[in-house]
């Protein structure tokens, strides 16, 4: 990864949205995404304390960053969350990442880091659901009609071959035409008349909203239920009624973080496994008929960085991207 440049002809590139879109494949996110949960198992990969604070405009500002000593691998997103922006008719979640040479200090790359940001969430999100759903699960339930529900969904559909309806709650409680077209043909999808009674009648629960508040009664979680919840990524937000963590088998991204600013920010005492350490074989789980799962997702940097490290080896194969002189 590492990469040496006289001063005089060192170049910074740089990788738009569109660019981002056209290089990216759901096949390769999901293979970097798994590397990205193993090196954090194997502590090959750091991942550093998260900034993640508020700010007057009303935005929220976070930075996650990490590296991969081994592979020469460094590099840190900005990313927040602005609900502003959709009166002004952009998107609230914005991101950027920068990989860094780490022999140097030096910027390598500087890349827009939505497209990122969700595909990696959706990922990881999919990884969850192959590992701790159960197999034969008909029917899901999304609380959500986002940009990162509909990643969610899709890689779900994508990864659990029984999936066959889909069940919607959007923030106003009403049909999102567009949410359902983007599945048409792929499941039976349709708008939850009743919140509990789609979360009792569902297999699995996916919550990705802006984590204002419980979003269904803990009573409505029946056993077997599978829950992978996106939207808690800051200090007071959630989404889980008070008592479930204690009812389930609880699995995370990061033990540390999800104790900051994920769901279990509100149970820190639960016991809980990572992830990576089901991929990597540290750790076991056999799931029973009746267990309540959760994955507690608040998004490890080394995700960023091992996709951000696939685009800049697809930009540099293809040239693609924009290339300025930036000497030093």
């Amino acid at each position: 990864m590492t990469f040496f440049a006289t001063a005089a002809d060192a170049q910074l590139l740089l990788l738009d949205k569109n660019q981002v879109d056209a290089l990216l494949s759901p096949d390769e996110v999901l293979g970097a995404v798994r590397e990205a949960f193993m090196l954090h198992s194997e502590r090959e990969g750091r991942v550093f304390p998260v900034v993640r604070e508020p700010l007057g405009t009303g935005g929220v500002f976070g930075i996650k960053s990490g590296d991969v000593q081994a592979q020469g691998l460094l590099g840190f997103k900005a990313a927040g969350f602005w609900p502003a922006n959709r009166q002004r008719g952009g998107e609230p979640h914005q991101a950027t990442i920068m990989l860094i040479d780490p022999a140097t200090g030096r910027p390598l790359c500087v890349i827009d880091g939505n497209t990122v940001t969700t595909a990696r969430t959706g990922a990881a999100g999919g990884l969850g659901l192959q590992l701790l759903a159960r197999p034969d699960s008909e029917r899901l339930c999304i609380f959500g009609t986002g940009v990162q529900a509909r990643i969610q969904l899709d890689f779900a559909l994508r990864l659990i071959p029984s999936l066959h309806e889909a069940l919607y709650i959007s923030a106003s409680g009403e049909r999102n035409a567009a949410f359902e077209a983007h599945f048409s043909g792929r499941c039976d999808i349709a708008p939850a008349t009743d919140r509990n009674a789609a979360v009792a009648g569902s297999d699995i629960v996916i919550t990705a909203t802006p984590g204002g508040g419980a979003l269904f009664d803990l009573d409505a979680v029946q056993p077997g239920t599978h829950l992978n919840c996106v939207g808690a990524d800051t200090r007071g937000k959630r989404e889980l009624p008070e008592g479930l963590l204690a009812r389930a088998r609880l699995f995370v991204d990061d033990r540390t973080q999800v104790r900051q600013i994920g769901e279990t920010q509100w149970a820190p005492d639960t016991e809980c496994m990572e992830l990576g350490d089901l991929l990597s074989g540290k750790a076991a789980f056999g799931r029973a008929p009746k267990d309540i799962t959760v994955f507690d997702m608040t998004g490890l940097a080394l995700q960023d960085l091992t996709v951000a490290r696939l685009l800049h080896a697809r930009a540099a194969e293809t040239r693609t991207g924009t290339r300025i002189a930036w000497p030093w």
